[in-house]
């Protein structure tokens, strides 16, 4: 499955070095759009991506027309908290990316608004609590994208 996940303006290195790893065991490339709120060579991204920037693609863009224009996917799902569509319920589709955004406050609504309401979706959670750690989110997603094909 040619699978993509965005990372939109991440904050927190060590999230996203888990992502990276997530990434390469996944097959997905994986796509940082700028701000980011780290180097790419930061220790703590280092220290939890370890050796898998060599397992997956990896790529920088300056914003999000850049991204999707070279990326070009079949359709973005952008997961957010501001839908009661399920990941569960959606039938993922080679060529589709998941994303994401930033740990402090989610996709900004003029960003989630670019996609039909089909393509909000979220991860269900108890009442009371607000968000899963970004890394946990995109493993919990991708995997059933991953799954829905199976695990090819």
């Amino acid at each position: 499955m040619k699978l993509a996940i965005i990372l939109y303006e991440p904050e927190i290195p060590p999230n996203t070095g888990n992502i990276i790893r997530l990434a390469a065991n996944v097959g997905a490339s994986l796509h940082l759009i700028e701000p980011l709120g780290f180097t790419l060579d930061e220790k703590q991204l280092r220290r939890a991506g370890m050796d898998y920037t060599e397992l997956t693609s990896v790529h920088v863009h300056k914003n999000l027309d850049a991204c999707l224009n070279a990326l070009e996917p079949k359709r973005v799902f952008m997961l957010t908290t501001k839908t009661t569509n399920r990941y569960d319920q959606v039938a993922f589709e080679d060529g589709d990316a998941l994303m994401f955004g930033p740990e402090s406050r989610g996709l900004p609504e003029a960003v989630r608004l670019l996609v039909p309401e089909t393509q909000r979706i979220t991860i269900p959670m108890r009442a009371g609590c607000r968000s899963l750690n970004l890394s946990n989110a995109v493993a919990v997603v991708a995997y059933e994208a991953w799954r829905q094909q199976g695990f090819n």
